[in-house]
């Protein structure tokens, strides 16, 4: 549907005409330069306006070039037909920890060793295409958190950074949990009371950062956002050496304890993953978290168009004035003044 924002501009379309009727003409003055083709150029004015059907097509690309404009002022835009936003869901912010020790393969996805990051990439990235109705954002941490995409019904795109994500991109060596925390805290605390939700995944302790993880979920438990904590890693692998065979445990300094009381403490769980399937399973029963009715929103695409008109006035402003020169005459009389220096001049000398 067009609209106009400013519709009221439409009066200003008599203005010229008026300006016509009501003011006369300013009274005529002496050229204070002398221009020496003055003259010429005179007559080509009034052998121009000698021609009454140019004065007319005059007029009226005068007259569409005011209306073009009007049209341009009143800023017009083309309404699209309403598009009802999802009326159910979560504010839910994905934690993923990528610091260095995320590329321990211990996972087995088929009957070939996996990386951490690459089966939480594949995992989460499946479980972030299900969450139609959720607003959701994506922190990454290692030594520092930093927030990759704020809370957006664009899962397509949570979805390409999260896999776009690499170790390394952030310092590597260190874990910042409680900063993590903080960050989705951050972000979560202005959105609806019941709705907020943050899921935070790692495989290590807390080292790093200016936030403890206690305190980070003392701070979430104020603000009423449910914290769901995921450990990954499996816990023992078999490790072939020159000695023989020995198993160790990859997730020996995964912080259970504290991951547990941050999530009790504000309503969550905390899930432990030790391979892909308890990953799968862990993100099909969030899938199932409680959803919030919140108050049904609509929008319109808008598509402005002031352009078009405005361009269409300047392109025949361009061509009124092109077409208004008389180039044949000014050809002419150049040509003719061109002969006339050519004319030989007798030669007095011989006298």
């Amino acid at each position: 549907m067009l609209e106009f924002t400013w519709p009221w501009i439409f009066v200003l379309l008599p203005l010229p005409y008026l300006v016509y009727r009501l003011f006369s003409q300013a009274p005529r003055q002496d050229a204070a330069l002398y221009v020496p083709f003055f003259s010429i150029l005179s007559r080509l004015q009034s052998d121009n306006e000698s021609l009454s059907s140019g004065r007319l097509l005059s007029l009226m690309c005068c007259t569409l070039i005011w209306l073009l404009t009007v049209i341009a002022a009143s800023r017009p835009q083309w309404l699209g037909d309403p598009v009802q936003l999802p009326s159910t869901g979560r504010d839910l912010m994905l934690s993923v920890d990528i610091s260095g020790s995320m590329e321990a393969q211990d996972m087995v996805v088929g009957n070939r060793q996996a990386s951490r990051i690459d089966v939480v990439k594949a995992v989460v990235g499946d479980f972030v295409e299900r969450r139609e109705g959720d607003r959701l954002g994506l922190i990454l941490f290692a030594a520092h958190a930093y927030i990759q995409a704020p809370l957006t019904f664009d899962r397509e795109t949570v979805g390409t950074l999260l896999d776009e994500a690499e170790i390394g991109i952030i310092e590597e060596s260190a874990t910042a949990i409680g900063d993590a925390i903080g960050l989705g805290v951050l972000h979560l605390r202005n959105r609806p009371e019941n709705s907020r939700v943050l899921v935070l995944l790692t495989d290590g302790v807390n080292n790093a950062g200016a936030v403890s993880p206690e305190q980070a979920g003392q701070l979430a438990q104020q603000e009423n956002i449910k914290i769901y904590t995921i450990g990954i890693g499996a816990d023992q692998v078999v490790q072939r050496t020159f000695f023989g065979a020995r198993a160790i445990n990859p997730s020996a300094e995964l912080d259970e304890a504290v991951l547990t009381q941050i999530a009790e403490s504000t309503g969550g769980r905390y899930f432990r993953a030790r391979d892909v399937n308890d990953l799968v399973g862990i993100y099909e029963e969030l899938d199932r978290l409680e959803t919030v009715e919140q108050d049904e929103q609509t929008y319109r695409p808008t598509r402005v168009l002031f352009y078009w008109p405005l361009g269409a006035a300047l392109i025949i402003s361009f061509l009124l004035t092109l077409f208004s020169i008389p180039w044949l005459s000014l050809t002419g009389r150049a040509r003719v003044h061109g002969d006339d220096d050519a004319t030989p001049r007798p030669d007095v000398s011989s006298a």
